[in-house]
């Protein structure tokens, strides 16, 4: 008994002394990812660290780090009636693109999907605006809603009446941004629409047919449950699209008139950065960050853990 227990201890010892030895693919995954890791460490968690830390600080952004004021970014910032606004105006972005740019982008991808003369040509000119650089595309929708020289203008001139500064309209600024987020973005949704409609088997579609099925009985019974994936996955990149929303609004109005097209991301940086207020802008980012993080992981696990 005591020499098989002493056999016993000695193999473990043996084994624990071995030296490790790692296979060929082990060892090439490892050349390959500790760069990566550590450019993905050095760039992001480092970064979002730091931020989260100056969240807690009175700092300019200028010298050594300000006077530590615990939770006062936070608290100003919940209590600030513009941050309410960007919030509102993030709710309003979603609500639109989940309610008009994604049905809109569902529908042309059901019409182009089939080949036939031409689609290749409107399947590009639809998703020409997403290829559009977002600042180059709010420069020319400045121009476009212009009550004086834009095309806003010219047609008002037609009618009769006034044109109306729809940028400078504190009622009407959102609005007018709402209509260029639904042109700017469906386009790339209609693509993946497509892709996921010409995964759908030829098959069920003629048996639905053959069945008696109408065009929108094939849509709503057949084509849209077959498409939930894609569609969840577009509903997922347009909440976290609309959330980050930032480069376009800079071009179009700043945030103004009045703060009145402010978005969560367009306030940090004028409340934030541009003011010099790197602790408050910090706490914003921390806020944007959660609110990013919890969303994806739930969505993720609630509605596309079987995707």
């Amino acid at each position: 008994m005591a020499m098989a227990i002493a056999e016993k201890i000695g193999a473990l010892y043996t084994r624990a002394n071995k030296p490790l030895r790692l296979s060929r693919g082990t060892t090439t995954a490892l050349i390959f990812i500790l760069p990566a890791l550590l450019l993905f460490t050095t760039l992001v968690i480092l970064p979002m660290a730091e931020a989260a830390s100056f969240s807690f600080y009175e700092w300019g952004g200028y010298g050594d780090v300000g006077q530590f004021v615990g939770l006062k970014n936070y608290q100003r910032m919940f209590s600030h009636p513009v941050f309410s606004r960007a919030l509102f105006n993030n709710f309003l972005i979603i609500v639109v693109s989940i309610l008009v740019a994604l049905p809109l982008a569902f529908l042309l991808a059901v019409l182009v999907a089939d080949k036939f003369k031409g689609v290749s040509f409107f399947r590009a000119i639809f998703f020409i605006p997403y290829i559009l650089a977002d600042v180059a595309a709010g420069l020319i929708w400045r121009f476009l809603y212009d009550g004086q020289y834009g095309v806003v203008q010219f047609v008002a001139g037609l009618f009769g009446f006034t044109a109306p500064y729809l940028l400078a309209d504190r009622d009407l600024a959102m609005y007018a941004v709402l209509a260029v987020v639904v042109w700017k973005y469906f386009g790339l949704h209609m693509i993946i629409y497509i892709a996921g409609l010409q995964s759908i088997p030829r098959e069920v579609l003629e048996a639905a047919r053959i069945d008696g099925a109408s065009w929108w009985d094939t849509l709503i019974r057949v084509i849209v449950p077959m498409m939930g994936p894609t569609i969840r996955l577009t509903v997922f990149f347009s909440i976290i699209g609309s959330l980050q929303f930032f480069d376009l609004i800079m071009p179009l109005t700043g945030g103004g008139p009045q703060n009145s097209t402010q978005t969560l991301v367009s306030y940090l940086y004028n409340f934030g950065i541009v003011r010099l207020n790197i602790g408050f802008g910090s706490a914003v980012g921390v806020f944007l960050f959660l609110v990013c993080v919890v969303f994806a992981f739930s969505y993720r696990r609630l509605l596309m853990a079987k995707d």
